[in-house]
């Protein structure tokens, strides 16, 4: 009878423990989300990659179309600000001009946008980088 008692009251502990113990992972893990998400808020070019591909069309303009990817885990971004940079040959800057995609992209989303620009006359090559983002409601 003694063991059969201290068996019920080791298996009540036990059941008690492992619950507490899911509540704290539970609130392990929504606080390491919260710190995740805050960071995503803070630096949002850290999070946000860009690529370009550039063209002329018949009127003499560079056509400038590419691709904003999110790697963030929580946090969707919009209207991101983007810096273009116009190379020569030789690898001079040539100009630099800031526009903004007014798209919103979601955690682990691509976002696609397309631009006209009358680059300068000798421009070899175009890059992008992201600046800035607002964060999406």
């Amino acid at each position: 009878m003694r063991t059969l008692l201290f068996s019920l009251i080791a298996l009540c502990w036990m059941s008690c423990s492992s619950e507490s113990k899911s509540r704290s992972e539970e609130a392990k893990y929504e606080e390491s989300r919260e710190s995740i998400e805050e960071i995503e808020q803070k630096k949002p070019a850290r999070f946000l990659k860009a690529t370009v591909k550039r063209k002329k069309n018949i009127v003499g303009q560079t056509v400038v179309r590419g691709t904003i990817e999110n790697t963030a885990t929580v946090v969707t971004y919009k209207d991101i600000e983007i810096k273009l940079r116009f190379y020569s040959k030789t690898g001079a800057l040539l100009e630099e001009d800031t526009d903004k995609v007014y798209e919103s992209v979601g955690p682990g989303r691509e976002a696609s946008f397309k631009m006209k620009y009358f680059a300068p006359k000798d421009t070899d090559s175009v890059s992008v980088t992201v600046i800035t983002a607002s964060i999406a409601s």
